[in-house]
């Protein structure tokens, strides 16, 4: 059975779930694309439609940082269920022949749910026994029987009871409590052939032919709590992923094993970048000195780059009375993926999941002119969320992560100059980290929402005409805005083509009634402003871990913690170094010196092994001359030269977000 879920499988290196609960504060840390799993729902419940405006894929015309990376670019670009609507359904049909395949082999399983996901597709089973490595190939060679067979996938219509007596008649109770979730008539049902069938809305292939035996690969068995909840049955799942072709199965495989090299929950532990503390609780993150560098050079420039886009910055609490949720609709809406409230002096206080209902206080705290209008509010500001230990996911996935929030409250007619400003922000801050491929989503206005036509109009026409003055191809989503107002999220391609999802924008006319703000129009009317969520990293943490894996950990000069080590030869060398480091230190670069007293071999290995973008060997002619031997990371030694000449290129390099021998003639020469 496969509608929406809350599952988004985010690239080979592992995955990341995001609930689909509505959240009055819509930014979210991991913003789930509506698209990322469904089940089978029918046509009714699930009305939401992707309609292409071209190619969904873009490119950003600015001058970056290109992520390093070792490898070079796959030679395929893989489709993805948004671009390619045969893929979509192929995955939903596969998931249903391996659910028959089970049931042909294991006649008392029960099958419970089975979307398609980000790469593949998954199904959940009760089963006696959990699935061992031999039964996941007997699984696939059933499979590919059922294939060859090219049954018909053929749809049915039927009332609720013809449904209920039919699941009755199986014996399976997960269907009977699926179908009392479905509130719409008729129950639709897919067959495979006359041999099995599930509760599903589609799409399918026409025939079990249409899909290609050889690009389906069983990947591996996990348990799942029925509907999530721990108290519950525990299932057997087992994920799978198919393609169009075997040459797209091949560039998966290939994609997934380097996602596992690449895979930030093993760099950031080794590079000494962050780590999880398990005594200190699960989803919580530790900076170390190095990832705190990284984070701060991260935030510095977030922070230059908004200044100079006109917003203000602000800081807000991390704890709030609980009465302010309940007036922004978290408590109401929201509360199971609140912590639980604190008693301070007689009042329930809560740790705040967002920050937009303390923006809303703060433009409320006085009576605001059309003249003040807009106002651009940023803050990076910590929140909290209770994730269940089952969900947590390096930093993809965490309890406590700092937004890169900001909302602008503007007049009807500043909408679309503001959200292309935004547009234009995102742009350049994406850019700087080498990001420059986007895949883009508008989605409109649900079947539930509030605020008046003209608005949801005006909204929605300004979020198109942004993206049409950008000249960015996007898709639509119909019906897949918030309730809330309509939006524009952003996937962003990294180094071996995997999209995250990232920035998002949305209109909100939803919290400027719940806290009646209002300013004072040129006709000396109160009228209500209109609210701007957006972000651009969607939170530090994530995009952090992002930028882990999209550099393979070897981070771009500017970036790197550590720009420069030096190694001493000699013990008399040191204290050269030292003199060294800390004239590098005073110009604001980050050189440190080995002090280990290994051997030089060791040293350079040691430095390549954690990625150093340069090292500066010193024995004793360089001493007497005052000179460096450098030694780029993928190029080897560039070249010797004075102290200065290198310290200069550093710091020419970071400005313009260059590699060192970019700048550094003498470098390119001995390269």
């Amino acid at each position: 059975m496969s509608s929406r879920s809350s599952l988004a499988f985010l690239g080979a290196a592992g995955l990341s779930l995001a609930r689909s609960t509505w959240r009055p504060g819509p930014l979210s840390q991991w913003s789930s694309a509506s698209s990322s799993a469904r089940h089978c729902l029918p046509a009714a419940v699930r009305s939401s439609s992707l309609q292409k405006r071209s190619s969904p894929l873009m490119t950003a015309a600015v001058t970056t940082a290109t992520p390093v990376s070792s490898e070079p670019p796959p030679p395929v670009r893989l489709p993805t269920n948004e671009s390619s609507e045969r893929l979509l359904r192929i995955r939903h049909s596969t998931s249903h022949v391996m659910a028959m395949a089970v049931q042909n082999l294991f006649p008392n399983a029960k099958v419970t749910i089975g979307p398609w996901i980000d790469n593949g597709f998954y199904y959940d089973f009760d089963v006696e026994e959990p699935f061992s490595d031999a039964d996941l190939k007997a699984i696939k060679k059933e499979m590919d029987k059922i294939i060859k067979r090219k049954l018909p996938l053929r749809r049915e219509e039927l009332s609720r009871s013809e449904a209920q007596e039919r699941i009755q008649a199986l014996g399976e109770s997960y269907k009977l409590e699926i179908l009392d979730s479905i509130k719409s008539e008729p129950i639709t049902l897919y067959h495979l052939g006359d041999e099995w069938w599930d509760l599903c809305a589609g799409p399918h292939v026409e025939h079990t032919g249409e899909i290609n035996a050889k690009a389906v690969a069983l990947e591996s068995v996990a348990g799942a709590y029925w509907r999530g909840d721990e108290t519950k049955a525990t299932l057997q799942r087992i994920y799978g992923t198919a393609w169009e072709s075997p040459d797209q199965l091949k560039e998966y495989k290939r994609m997934k094993e380097e996602a596992k090299r690449r895979d930030h929950r093993m760099l950031g532990p080794k590079l000494g970048l962050f780590s999880i503390q398990e005594d200190a609780g699960g989803g919580l993150v530790f900076w170390h000195a190095k990832g705190a560098r990284v984070r701060r050079i991260i935030e510095d420039f977030w922070k230059d780059a908004h200044v100079a886009a006109g917003y203000e910055l602000l800081v807000t609490p991390h704890v709030a009375n609980a009465a302010l949720w309940k007036t922004s609709g978290h408590l109401d809406f929201y509360q199971d993926s609140m912590f639980d409230q604190m008693d301070v002096e007689g009042e329930q206080y809560q740790l705040k999941p967002m920050n937009c209902p303390f923006h809303c206080l703060i433009f409320r705290d006085g009576l605001r002119s059309y003249r003040e209008l807009p106002l651009r509010w940023a803050e990076l500001g910590t929140v909290y969320r209770f994730e269940r230990s089952g969900t947590l996911h390096g930093l993809m996935r965490v309890r406590g992560f700092t937004q890169d929030d900001a909302h602008i409250f503007c007049l009807p007619d500043q909408l679309a100059p503001e959200i292309e400003r935004v547009l234009d922000l995102t742009e350049n801050i994406l850019g700087r980290f080498g990001f420059v491929e986007y895949e883009i989503m508008l989605s409109t206005r649900p079947e539930k929402s509030v605020g008046s036509d003209d608005i949801w109009d005006k909204a929605t026409a300004a979020l198109r005409a942004a993206l049409d003055a950008k000249d960015w191809a996007y898709s639509v989503d119909d019906g897949g805005g918030a309730f809330y107002g309509p939006k524009i999220d952003v996937k962003i391609r990294d180094a071996i083509g995997r999209l995250w999802q990232c920035s998002t924008i949305q209109c909100d006319f939803n919290l400027p009634e719940r806290f009646e703000l209002e300013y004072v129009s040129a006709e000396s009317k109160r009228e209500r402003p209109i609210m701007l969520h957006r972000a651009i990293f969607g939170s530090v943490e994530r995009f952090f871990g992002i930028l882990v894996e999209s550099f393979a950990g070897a981070f771009p000069l500017w970036l790197a913690p550590v720009q420069m080590r030096l190694l001493p030869v000699t013990d008399a060398a040191a204290s050269f170094c030292a003199d060294v480091a800390a004239k590098a230190s005073q110009r604001g670069m980050r050189v440190e010196v080995d002090y280990s007293g290994e051997r030089l071999g060791k040293m350079v290995r040691n430095g390549e092994m954690e990625k150093l973008p340069l090292l500066g060997i010193v024995g004793a002619k360089e001493m007497e001359t005052s000179q460096l031997s450098v030694r780029a990371r993928g190029r080897g030694d560039v070249g010797v030269m004075s102290v200065d000449t290198v310290l200069d290129g550093i710091t020419a390099a970071t400005e313009q977000v260059v590699d060192f021998v970019d700048v550094v003639p003498t470098a390119v020469e001995a390269a």
